[in-house]
């Protein structure tokens, strides 16, 4: 007869706990990170004041590398109290206190990551001012010449007014526009179907085409036809009808999600209310996918007020034409980035406001859940 053996393993040996790492290795790291930063930001301070050009930009320059030098010292801070905390982790696990050694490890592991994460930035920054200076500051003269940029501030300002307003009426059309082309896509039955392979088609096209030839062709392909009424918009009513049917298309899709996304029985106890398909749509699906669709049309209205610079290609003026100007009879490129910062500043809070509009839905969705 035989008899089957258990092997049970010792209680101390299962019970043992996983050996503590060290953050040895990563402080290490941190320290050489650390230095090179120091090293850069240093030798982009000094490269500041001895070759940057004389006046307001040596000045700007000359503080903000100071500064920089300064945050690249700072890095070696998180990196000293990670030390300590590595050094408390020794000295716990030499005692057996297992829970401590974990516990200052993981600090010395996070001092380190702090300081790491804090070194990118500031090497980014002395690497972006080395670029400047390149070529016996060179770039910087090209493109951030301070006088330049004063002087043709006032024009390309004025001038961007008009991207401003191309960029408001096409996305008031637009969203009318997408509208109808998102119903037509959802065109139900039989009847429909001539609707939604239409709406499928043009969908399809303009999403397809770029915006540029999008805006060449009804700038100058219209009149050029001799197209009536369309031939007398002018560049900017062109410009803005451009934008309307490229953007037209992305919105459109944008609206069929958010319809889509309503849940069916939304639309069954609608109907089953005595409501019509058009009474459905406009007074209870619409406006909930509105709501929902809020931040991805935002996106999109961003990417439009972008485009705005595309009209310059059939003869509008706006900043950049004005900027184009600028730099053509100076030879300057500065006046162009005075352009870029104007679309940085009125872009910006939006994507911030995306943002928020974006956790807030999360937010949300996460309560309901």
């Amino acid at each position: 007869m035989s008899t089957d053996v258990v092997r049970v393993a010792h209680p101390l040996r299962a019970a043992r706990p996983a050996p503590v790492g060290s953050a040895r290795s990563l402080l290490l790291v941190g320290y050489l990170l650390s230095a090179l930063t120091v090293i850069l930001s240093s030798y982009a301070a000094w490269l500041t004041v001895t070759v940057a050009e004389t006046g307001v930009w040596r000045i700007t320059l000359g503080l903000a590398t100071v500064i920089v030098v300064l945050l690249a010292l700072g890095t070696f801070v998180p990196l000293v109290q990670g030390t300590k905390q590595q050094a408390r982790s020794t000295g716990a696990l030499a005692e057996d206190n297992i829970v401590e050694a974990r516990t200052y490890r993981s600090r010395a592991g996070q001092s380190a990551w702090v300081a790491i994460g804090s070194c990118l930035p500031i090497i980014f920054i002395a690497t972006f001012t080395l670029f400047l200076l390149a070529n016996d500051h060179a770039v910087q003269s090209t493109f951030f010449d301070a006088s330049f940029m004063a002087k043709s501030f006032a024009d390309v300002t004025i001038a961007f007014g008009e991207n401003i307003k191309i960029a408001v009426l096409a996305e008031i059309l637009v969203l009318i526009w997408a509208l109808v082309i998102a119903l037509a896509r959802l065109a139900p039955g039989k009847a429909g179907r001539p609707l939604r392979w239409l709406a499928t088609a043009y969908v399809d096209v303009f999403r397809a085409v770029p915006s540029i030839i999008v805006i060449y062709l009804v700038g100058f392909g219209l009149p050029l036809a001799g197209v009536p009424l369309f031939s007398e918009l002018g560049p900017m009513w062109s410009a803005v009808l451009a934008l309307t049917l490229t953007y037209g298309a992305y919105v459109a899709e944008v609206y069929r999600s958010g319809i889509d996304g309503i849940h069916w029985s939304q639309v069954s106890a609608a109907r089953s209310l005595g409501l019509s398909y058009g009474k459905t749509m406009r007074f209870v699906v619409v406006p909930q996918a509105l709501r929902r669709v809020t931040p991805p049309l935002l996106n999109d209205f961003i990417g439009l007020q972008k485009d705005t610079a595309l009209v310059t290609i059939i003869g509008t003026v706006d900043a950049f034409t004005q900027a184009k100007i600028y730099s053509s009879n100076y030879f300057n490129l500065s006046s162009v980035t005075v352009v870029a910062i104007l679309f940085i500043i009125i872009t910006i809070p939006q994507t911030r406001f995306v943002d928020r509009l974006l956790e807030r839905d999360a937010r949300r969705q996460r309560n309901k859940g």
